[in-house]
């Protein structure tokens, strides 16, 4: 009997030297394996990009060489003075917001000077890089820009922008004064702007170029909500006036 156990004992033993030798090799080639993976990647060549062109409605797309490089729509000389004369306009509604901190306590204005002192901060900002991207210059010559009043002073005064002598009375203005003359000068400044962007789109070719058409509708519908704001904010003032 023991002689049998001690067989039986060793038997198992065997066995089981055997599994654990080849579960070790298992994990060998594993590993090896593994750590190839990443040679092989090294080794393997980078993909070729791949450019498609969507077909129009109805036609297959194209596979275009891997050179192909994207070019910015055609432009009319329209779209730059429209770009160039906004940064002015803009630039000068921001110029008259910066006054109300000190000339008003008005709350309701102030949140209103400073949502149109951060969006139009934006759009300069948009403004501009569209021209840069285009290898346009920031400023017009002077002389370029449609509908510019040299009369009074060397800027040029876009549709709807402040006179020296308006701006003038609104810096020396102060409380309800001030409020007023803010009021009725932004709604006179924000209408210019929608005149300008009327003239963009009255003029034959200009406003094609997807991301100015966005632009220039966007400030034809923000500005328009804000007239909407203002003059309802004049309407109140005259009603606390005659109580």
């Amino acid at each position: 009997m023991k002689s049998f156990h001690s067989k039986g004992k060793r038997k198992r033993r065997s066995v089981m030297g055997v599994a654990a030798w080849q579960s070790g090799l298992m994990a060998a080639s594993t590993l090896a394996a593994l750590f190839s993976l990443p040679v092989c990647a090294q080794q393997a060549d980078p993909a070729t990009p791949v450019v498609v062109q969507p077909g129009a409605p109805g036609e297959p797309t194209r596979t275009l060489p891997p050179s192909t490089r994207g070019t910015l729509p055609p432009r009319s000389p329209a779209d730059v003075q429209f770009m160039q004369g906004m940064i002015m306009h803009h630039a000068q509604a921001i110029e008259m917001t910066a006054q109300i901190e000190s000339h008003t306590e008005d709350k309701e204005l102030r949140l209103l000077g400073a949502r149109i002192s951060s969006s139009q901060s934006d759009e300069i900002k948009f403004m501009k890089r569209w021209l840069a991207a285009r290898g346009e210059p920031i400023s017009p010559a002077i002389g370029e820009m449609p509908g510019m009043d040299m009369s009074s002073h060397p800027m040029a005064l876009m549709p709807g922008m402040l006179t020296p002598k308006q701006m003038e009375a609104l810096i020396r203005a102060k409380g309800e004064k001030f409020d007023h003359l803010f009021l009725t000068g932004m709604i006179q400044h924000h209408n210019g702007a929608l005149i300008m962007v009327k003239d963009l789109f009255d003029t034959a070719g200009a406003g094609q170029d997807a991301e100015l058409f966005n632009f220039a509708t966007d400030v034809d519908s923000g500005q328009r909500a804000e007239i909407r704001i203002m003059e309802t904010r004049l309407r109140e003032k005259r009603l606390e006036e005659k109580r």
